[in-house]
């Protein structure tokens, strides 16, 4: 998680170097549940788009369902990130043209016609839990419009200034060269 939390990451803002369990709420081990979810329904998309259309009768929509799948997988990644709630109300966003495609097989003389109701409902379920996620998620990580980020109470130093003082007091030169000689070779 560390890594892709970084990517989306704004110019300037600290990385993530580790976080434990402790540190997400609810909100956000939703978002995080939900962002694999899209990973993974992004990728079988991409990968296999006639296994969805053929399910659903939508045979000869594969480049919709790679486009859908495409856009999936955006939206996990920057669920991902520490704006997730971007993600999560794009999430929802998809949602609705999902449920549009959706109700636009659900015609009578589709033989799939079951299939595509059932894909309703799946659906309408996550976008449930899509808009709970993104509303509960803007509410904890929203910041006030025109508010800048503070980080004055932050040294930059994991340890603390005391414990960077310390180290470069006790750093020994000659320990450090021959690292560095083998790292060069």
């Amino acid at each position: 998680m560390t890594y892709l939390s970084n990517i989306a990451r704004p110019e300037g803002d600290p990385k993530v170097l580790r976080s434990g369990p402790s540190s997400l709420g609810s909100s956000d081990q939703l978002a995080k549940g939900l962002a694999w979810f899209s990973l993974g329904l992004g990728l079988a998309e991409l990968v296999a788009p006639q296994r969805f259309t053929k399910a659903l009768g939508m045979q000869g929509q594969e480049s919709l369902v790679r486009a859908y799948g495409a856009r999936e997988i955006l939206s996990g990644i920057i669920s991902m990130s520490p704006d997730k709630q971007i993600g999560l109300w794009s999430r929802l966003a998809g949602d609705g043209l999902d449920i549009a495609t959706l109700l636009s097989a659900l015609r009578e003389d589709n033989p799939k016609r079951d299939n595509v109701a059932v894909a309703l409902t799946m659906v309408l379920g996550v976008t449930l839990l899509d808009l709970v996620g993104a509303q509960t998620t803007t509410v904890r990580h929203s910041q006030h419009r025109g508010q800048r980020r503070l980080y004055h109470d932050r040294s930059g130093f994991p340890k603390g200034l005391a414990a960077a003082r310390g180290a470069a007091r006790n750093f020994q030169p000659s320990r450090a060269v021959p690292r560095l000689a083998a790292a060069a070779e």
